[in-house]
């Protein structure tokens, strides 16, 4: 009996010692480096809100390296990053119930340099979407998080495990971290709009000060959501109605003088740049062929159909080249072009696609950067100078800052910096037909052909594409409210309204979030809009 007691202690030793061990993950409010990280800053209960942080620090027995030898033990260490898919498998779980789960894309750097532990940011709101494991959250909320986080008291759970991907099959290890947070949840805002105060307008060259009424309890609520985070990252909201300053807020550290990377938005100025130099004789017009300015035959996939794509083919996002922003295995979308050096080489290499309809409207970034590059060999003195001249100037806009592509040429891609009431001046100057001050700055004709519905958005219900301008239209207040406008990453917009007296700029730093948009859209049906509308 003793020696088969014996056996068995050995016996369940063995498995244990076999058995692999689970670490754990701790939860911070801040990002604390792990030699400051001390047991009063590791939390066990957490109220999440709608700025929240929470960071993980997650304490291993073993590296992703042993992991995955464990997955794969014949493979070389080397082939395990170089030639295979791996990485973190995170898993999160509201009130014991799996809710998402996700194989993340982990940067090799990251794994070798945080070996054991891994410290990461789930939620950091001044930073929003930095981070691979903050996209994680993102998914999550988007994938029944929201839904399962409501008000009140929930248990979360977090677990870690390794994932490899072999010909057509996903490996998962063993649970290697695991923690338990006890989240009372408190997102749900009201907002007591009698301590909400509005700013005063004060003058700006171009602009009077507008003293029509409208709903400021509507505007101030409004305020009091982007100031508890309900809406994220706006930097800017300014209304122009007939001409005069109505609403200038700023927020999240920003102010009048603040210049704002609008991203897209610059594709606009493109547009705006060729209606002047066809103005002024630099170009015949846009149905000038590209190959009236490149040696298409001197570049890669050559075909002739290549010498007849137009400028009004770029200008409206229907050029014949196989380039598709939206389709991550598209050859031209624009992440692939960003680390050329020499992006104009890379577009015109780049082949014809042989499946879309040649009609068929498609959002591709680097053909507005190459119509950057033709006004600047086009125009005098190149298109910083001729821009300064012909448009800046004539505006009274002096603080700008062009994004350079690798040759120097100002980007029309996008990221073109002003200051908000800059980029209401330039919308102001489309609602007035391109008339500035009483000086026709820009031709009304371009304005006009600027404005015009080339092409259908697919997928899009009623909106539509002119020359560097989308269209929709908005239903607030109980009106059809049409727009033209541009349009930026991040959350950027400069409308221009049809048939209501309005130019709006908000700008936003939600660079690629999901919500960044839409969220807008609200703020325009729900708050500015019915707010500011002639009633």
């Amino acid at each position: 009996m003793r020696f088969l007691r014996l056996f068995l202690f050995v016996q369940l030793w063995m498995v244990r010692l076999a058995a692999q061990p689970v670490g754990h993950i701790v939860f911070a409010d801040r990002d604390i480096p792990l030699k400051q990280l001390t047991a009063k800053d590791m939390l066990s209960r957490y109220t999440l809100t709608n700025n929240s942080d929470l960071f993980i620090t997650a304490y291993m027995d073993h590296s992703l390296f042993n992991d995955l030898h464990r997955l794969a033990p014949d493979l070389p260490t080397d082939s395990l990053f170089t030639n295979l898919k791996a990485g973190y498998q995170f898993a999160l779980f509201i009130d014991h119930r799996p809710i998402y789960r996700s194989d993340c894309w982990t940067p090799v750097s990251a794994i070798r340099d945080t070996a054991r532990v891994l410290r990461l940011p789930l939620l950091d709101y001044p930073h929003d979407g930095q981070n691979w494991s903050q996209w994680f959250w993102v998914r999550f909320a988007r994938n029944g998080g929201d839904e399962a986080l409501t008000e009140g008291a929930h248990e979360l759970r977090l677990e870690i495990r390794s994932w490899l991907h072999m010909g057509k099959d996903t490996l998962h290890g063993a649970l290697i971290a695991a923690g338990d947070l006890q989240v009372q949840v408190k997102r749900r805002v009201t907002v007591d709009v009698s301590k909400v105060h509005l700013s005063r307008i004060l003058p700006y060259e171009g602009f009077g000060i507008s003293h029509e009424p409208y709903d400021s309890a509507k505007i101030r609520e409004m305020k009091g959501l982007i100031e508890a985070g309900v809406f994220k990252h706006i930097s800017s909201v300014v209304v122009i109605k007939n001409g005069n300053i109505l609403i200038e807020e700023y927020f999240n550290g920003e102010t009048r003088d603040t210049r704002h990377d609008p991203r897209s938005v610059g594709k606009s100025f493109a547009s705006t740049m060729m209606g002047l130099a066809i103005r002024d004789g630099y170009l015949k017009g846009v149905d000038q062929p590209l190959s009236d300015f490149y040696n298409l035959r001197s570049y890669a996939n050559y075909v002739p159909e290549k010498d007849s794509i137009k400028l009004r083919d770029l200008l409206s996002m229907c050029s014949a080249f196989d380039g598709d922003d939206d389709d991550d295995h598209s050859p031209g979308n624009e992440e692939n072009m960003y680390d050329k050096d020499n992006w104009v080489k890379w577009t015109l290499d780049l082949p014809l696609s042989t499946t879309r309809p040649r009609d068929r409207w498609h959002y591709f970034t680097a053909g507005a950067m190459l119509m950057g590059d033709i006004l600047n060999s086009s125009v005098r003195g190149g298109l910083e100078t001729y821009a300064d001249e012909k448009f800046f100037s004539p505006l009274g806009i002096r603080d700008y800052q062009w994004q350079y592509t690798p040759q120097h040429v100002p980007n029309t891609a996008g990221g073109i910096e002003l200051k908000a009431l800059d980029f209401a001046k330039y919308g102001q100057l489309y609602k007035n037909g391109g008339v500035w001050r009483g000086r026709q700055i820009l031709p009304a004709e371009w304005v006009k052909s600027t404005f015009t519905k080339y092409h259908k958005i697919p997928g899009r219900t009623d909106e539509y594409y002119g020359y560097f301008f989308w269209n929709k239209t908005y239903y607030a207040g109980g009106k059809d409210c049409e727009t033209w406008y541009c349009a930026g990453n991040g959350g950027n917009k400069i409308y221009v309204f049809t048939n209501q007296p309005l130019v709006i700029v908000l700008t936003a730093t939600a660079y690629g979030m999901p919500y960044a948009h839409p969220q807008e859209d609200k703020m325009m049906t729900d708050y500015i809009l019915p707010a500011v509308l002639e009633k």
